[in-house]
């Protein structure tokens, strides 16, 4: 009786501590959302899709280097979670027209929003922190255009979160 009491709570725990270290990215298509939302906390950012689901993503900017997102059909079935903020996710701005209601949809919100650039040619700039090639600590830059309506390029740059001061006490 002792032997399969000690296997029942050896088997529990260790399903426990192999649950317990899953990653948001290990969840199954077809979880329900508000199981993931359970396990994993509310979203940072959610938007309605056309097909009547929504986008779910959860996000760990300002600070962080990742977010995580998934789409739901109508019923609020899970499509499978990706990672976000990865070069290969970024590249897709090249096609087609992004607002920035889009881009709050696709990578949530930014880690920073700025201006750069002289009076006169002023530009919106939305930065969100990643690891750039999945190793460089960097901010990809998106530049939504003097009216901030709509992308007009992005770059990634290095975080200077991460840069040490290179001029001593200045």
């Amino acid at each position: 009786m002792k032997t399969i009491l000690f296997k029942s709570v050896l088997i529990s725990g260790v399903l426990a501590l192999i649950t317990g270290c899953a990653s948001i990215t290990s969840v199954p298509p077809g979880t329900p959302a508000q199981q993931m939302i359970g396990r994993f906390g509310t979203p940072t950012y959610q938007c309605p899709l056309e097909n009547g689901g929504t986008r779910l993503i959860w996000s760990l900017q300002p600070f962080g280097q990742q977010a995580w997102a998934t789409n739901t059909d109508k019923e609020g079935r899970t499509e499978g979670v990706k990672p976000v903020l990865t070069d290969a996710h970024f590249s897709m701005l090249r096609e087609g027209v992004w607002t920035p209601e889009k881009l709050l949809c696709e990578f949530g919100p930014p880690a920073e929003k700025s201006a750069v650039g002289l009076p006169s040619v002023r530009q919106i700039v939305w930065s969100y922190r990643y690891q750039q090639d999945g190793v460089w600590n960097s901010l990809m830059h998106v530049y939504l255009g003097r009216d901030g309506n709509q992308v007009t390029r992005f770059h990634p740059g290095p975080d200077p979160m991460y840069e040490r001061n290179r001029f001593g006490m200045f």
